[in-house]
């Protein structure tokens, strides 16, 4: 048996090993989710009768399809793409897409397995969804990313709908690509569907704070796992891996909260300023100019420039990994713990390797899992949907103070159930088991379907 897994569960897990062979990152979801349901299915029996577990481990669809387009010089090449819609009990599939060559379906299957629970979580009606492509947008024109996406939804457009499957953006697919996904869609079905896409612009049906609402939500969440322990961010230094979309805008919360953010990454590198990041031109570098992270240091005499560089070795009190995932491993844990760190947030989707949570937990670190620290991404996205179902345009306040309240809300619900169910503290067993029952309970309502 493998240690950690309640036996009722163990067989769960090998049936998942052998229906899903070689995807690793599917297998890792799976099971820290399985790890921390045992004492689910002593008080709630009729889950395991119901066999909500393996419906849950077992997309409804799964759709893999090539994407044939055209350079600018006119060479074809062929991607592959994938939608799994994995689970619709609450709502449309919602998740978003993924431009990235490691793509494959092993992650997009792990990716959609997390979104299930993260948006159970934030309590909008939202099923579990999630795509992408192993297309590279790195180093292509504008022209080439719009062939591409044209020719991915030529095929994806006959699965989407408002109603059915709505995707966002995520690593590689930002506004812009959300823009050539959209038009192509909307060409080719003839109807204005806004709320068959969210990560829209605001001049077509865009919500304000959506591009925030990643990076922010992680840093109310933060703020949350601190309050309960008579701290605040104020005054706290921070490190974000990152320097996309959600590392800018955790960074910037970050700051608005008072904490002094001293160091963020790219794929090259780590810049660490002692002085504190220069948010602005940090933005200018990577929104604007589209370059590397290390041009930062042409510009600011305070800053350090570490090829290949380690962010967590850079002493911290807050941690908040936005990257990617499993980029943040047990050596990398330790050296957070020595340094002196309180609290670890995921902005990114799994982005700490098990053994290093298992170090945070150990070592006492308020540790916020993904699934449920950077749910705000997706709570905003319902919140655009909505404001597209009503014709309805928020004020950026309006938006963000929602945001805030859903967050609050999440924290409190993971906080309570790990409390519950016997693990005062442990986010990941809150979260796990809080978003499990509300998905398990809309699945026994619904019957063998």
């Amino acid at each position: 048996m493998v240690a950690g897994l309640d036996e009722k569960l163990e067989p769960i897990y090998q049936e998942v090993l052998h229906r899903n062979p070689g995807e690793t990152e599917f297998h890792q979801a799976v099971r820290e989710v399985l790890e921390t349901l045992g004492p689910v299915l002593v008080k709630y029996p009729e889950l395991a009768d119901r066999k909500i577990i393996q419906l849950c481990c077992e997309p409804e669809r799964q759709i893999i399809f090539r994407v044939p387009w055209q350079d600018d010089k006119g060479q074809t090449h062929i991607n592959r793409a994938f939608r799994v819609e994995f689970n619709s009990a609450l709502g449309p599939y919602k998740g978003g897409m993924r431009f990235h060559p490691s793509v494959y379906l092993g992650i997009i299957k792990f990716l959609g397995f997390e979104q299930i629970f993260k948006n159970a979580l934030t309590g909008m009606p939202i099923g579990g969804g999630k795509g992408g492509s192993d297309f590279d947008p790195k180093g292509r024109s504008d022209a080439e990313i719009m062939r591409f996406c044209q020719s991915m939804m030529t095929e994806l457009y006959r699965h989407l709908g408002e109603y059915t499957d709505v995707p966002a953006g995520d690593i590689g697919v930002g506004q812009r690509e959300i823009g050539y996904l959209f038009g192509q869609y909307k060409r080719i079905t003839n109807r204005y569907e806004s709320g068959v896409f969210t990560g829209k612009g605001l001049d077509w049906g865009g919500s304000r704070a959506r591009k925030e609402a990643t990076g922010f939500g992680t840093v109310f969440f933060t703020n949350e796992m601190l309050k309960v322990r008579s701290d605040s961010l104020d005054g706290k230094t921070c490190v974000v891996s990152g320097s996309g979309n959600v590392a800018i805008y955790a960074m910037e919360k970050a700051m608005e909260l008072g904490a002094k953010v001293v160091a963020c990454s790219d794929s090259n590198g780590v810049i660490v300023d002692k002085e504190g990041i220069d948010l602005d031109l940090v933005k200018q570098i990577k929104e604007v100019e589209r370059r590397r992270i290390n041009a930062y240091v042409q510009e600011k005499k305070s800053a350090r420039y570490l090829e290949d560089g380690n962010i967590w070795e850079v002493p911290c009190h807050v941690a908040l990994p936005c990257a990617t995932q499993n980029e943040l491993n047990g050596h990398d844990a330790k050296a957070l713990v020595k340094n002196g760190c309180i609290v670890v947030a995921e902005g990114a989707n799994m982005p700490c390797t098990p053994e290093a949570v298992r170090i945070f937990s150990d070592a006492g670190i308020a540790f916020g899992p993904g699934k449920a620290a950077n749910a705000g991404g997706v709570a905003t996205s319902a919140l655009e949907m909505q404001q597209n179902a009503s014709r309805d345009s928020w004020t950026f306040e309006h938006t963000e103070e929602r945001l805030r309240e859903i967050m609050v809300d999440i924290h409190r619900n993971c906080y309570e159930t790990a409390d519950e169910f016997g693990a005062p503290g442990n986010y990941v067993t809150g979260a796990n088991i809080t978003g499990f029952l509300k998905v398990g309970r809309a699945m026994m309502a619904m019957g063998v379907v």
